[in-house]
């Protein structure tokens, strides 16, 4: 048992967040290139280095410079294990980041010192204050012009809605950048232009006032640095790891990731600071990390990772206890036992298969079609987690076959895209027709391409207006029931998992249809029936 427990504090699971282009996946790669998990780090966008991001291997992504999957990746770090999750910012990428971040048990979130925060920032992180998740903040790209420290801190903290304390400060921005003065450690890393991919040297100093300061950043820097220091003492919270870790208070670094910068001090404090494996309630019981009995949950589907082998791999976040190859598990949905033979773990690019892992741990299990996002695995227990949830779509389109030879590959391609997530698929009582509904336009993008490419199918797409899907609960056996179906019958449909659905073209609409019959509920997710 206590080898259980060794393994539980080894073990940082996390999410980095942020909007798009605030330098994520960047910050991603320079975590891994710490870790030893990679010799050269990529960047997403950037003429100066070759080498495409490792987090990035949807050939859709590479071209565009975006993530539009959520990507796990593990390293080792002063004897712990780190899995970090990199989810797409962008917007229309949303609902895969929603659902990753029931997985992790701590969040990054990355903002732009330019920019500031942004509206995708704000959604995600109120998502994280929802469920109360450990957030540290990393302010990225210093070594162009920005906006001032203090401002952005203020920013974070009235936008957010974050109470936030600096664990390091910069010294100076953008041409004048010098470096940073970490807090946390009482150090100064001075930024050396030349070294820019490699990582900068630190000076220790045990008192603020050291006059060797003024000589290794000039008298006029070494000023403000003492009277920010000043400042930061007197209007900032002291860091309590306990109000850390339950979300009432944030700390802040600053940093560049493509330059290598604070990327240490940010992993450094990080490994310290940030919560292990933590307990998930499920509908029976709060299940706990050290508990013997095996207990996991699948929060993503991925088709195709391997274009030449057309595989699936459903992702799993271990909860509790030991999982181990080749031995039997429930799938408690359908009841049934499952054993895998090759599980897989994530070493930065690479994929392994492994013998066992512990809760926190992310495994890559090989899929043919059993699995669905929000699936809980167990040694036996009939429980299952929740909070995996599908949102309504906000943008509707008929999706028609362009090769009528190709049914059966549009079809099964539709079908493995819906498992991943990736969108939803309504399909009218009416006259069968498919609607695919997303939460952003640029999946309807991703989609196109991901047919063609991966299964040999070509759609077009028409365009339909509609404003929500509803989800209706009701009793399908009342008069109530019924005159309600008679009336909409033009505007049901069917999800993948056969739940009625109601396709309202306006918020008009919905609330007549709710006075009009009281007993028909309508929900805008999906999970309404397994709360």
């Amino acid at each position: 048992m206590s080898d259980l427990i060794k393994e539980i504090e080894k073990r940082k699971t996390f999410g980095i967040i942020s909007h798009p282009d605030a330098g994520k996946t960047t910050l991603t790669e320079k975590l891994l290139l710490f870790g030893g998990a990679i010799q050269e780090a990529g960047a997403v966008k950037s003429n100066k280095i070759k080498k495409g991001a490792t987090s990035d291997f949807m050939e859709i992504e590479r071209q565009r410079g975006i993530s539009v999957a959520t990507s796990v990746l593990a390293f080792e770090y002063k004897d712990h294990k780190i899995n970090i999750l990199d989810t797409p910012g962008h917007k229309d990428f949303a609902e895969d980041t929603y659902r990753t971040l029931t997985a992790v048990d701590s969040v990054i979130v990355v903002i732009d010192v330019a920019k500031g925060v942004e509206e995708q920032t704000e959604k995600l992180v109120k998502v994280c204050r929802m469920r109360n998740i450990p957030m540290l903040v990393f302010i990225n790209k210093l070594d162009r012009e920005g906006k001032d420290a203090f401002d952005l801190l203020d920013e974070v903290e009235q936008k957010l809605g974050l109470r936030v304390v600096p664990l390091s400060i910069p010294i100076g921005m953008g041409s004048d950048f010098q470096g940073i003065y970490n807090i946390w450690e009482n150090n100064i890393q001075l930024f050396l232009e030349e070294k820019k991919q490699r990582v900068g040297e630190t000076v220790k100093f045990d008192d603020i006032n050291d006059p060797s300061i003024d000589e290794v950043i000039g008298e006029k820097a070494a000023q403000t640095l003492r009277e920010e220091l000043e400042l930061v003492k007197s209007v900032y919270p002291e860091f309590s790891r306990e109000e850390y870790m339950n979300g009432d208070l944030q700390p802040v670094f600053f940093g560049s990731a493509l330059n290598n910068f604070g990327v240490r001090e940010l992993l450094d404090a990080f490994i310290e600071i940030a919560p292990m494996p933590q307990p998930k309630e499920s509908d029976t019981r709060l299940v706990k990390p050290e508990e013997n009995q095996f207990t996991g949950f699948v929060f993503k589907i991925h088709a195709n990772m391997d274009p030449k082998h057309r595989d699936r791999l459903a992702f799993v976040k271990i909860v509790s206890g030991t999982f181990k190859r080749n031995e039997n598990y429930l799938l408690v949905r359908e009841g049934k036992k499952m054993k895998f033979s090759s599980p897989n773990a994530f070493f930065a690019d690479k994929k392994e298969v492994v013998d066992e892992s512990f809760p926190g741990d992310i495994v890559g299990l090989h899929d043919t079609g059993s699995f669905r996002i929000g699936d809980t695995l167990t040694g036996g227990e009939k429980l299952s987690f929740k909070g995996v949830p599908s949102f309504s779509p906000e943008h509707f389109r008929y999706i028609n076959n362009n090769d009528p030879l190709k049914a059966k590959q549009l079809a099964k391609g539709i079908d493995q895209l819906m498992d991943e997530g990736v969108a939803q698929l309504f399909t009218l009582e009416m006259n069968n027709r498919k609607i695919i509904g997303t939460v952003g336009a640029l999946q309807y993008e991703v989609i196109q391409y991901r047919l063609e490419h991966e299964y040999g199918a070509k759609c077009t797409y028409e365009p339909l207006s509609m404003h929500k899907a509803c989800w209706v609960e009701a009793d399908e056996k009342s008069e109530e029931f019924k005159e309600f179906a008679r009336l909409k019958q033009r505007f049901l449909a069917r999800d993948k998992y056969n739940q009625l659905v109601f396709l309202a073209d306006s918020s008009f609409t919905i609330h007549m249809t709710q006075e009009k019959f009281p007993n028909v509920k309508l929900h805008f997710i999906s999970e309404f029936n397994k709360d």
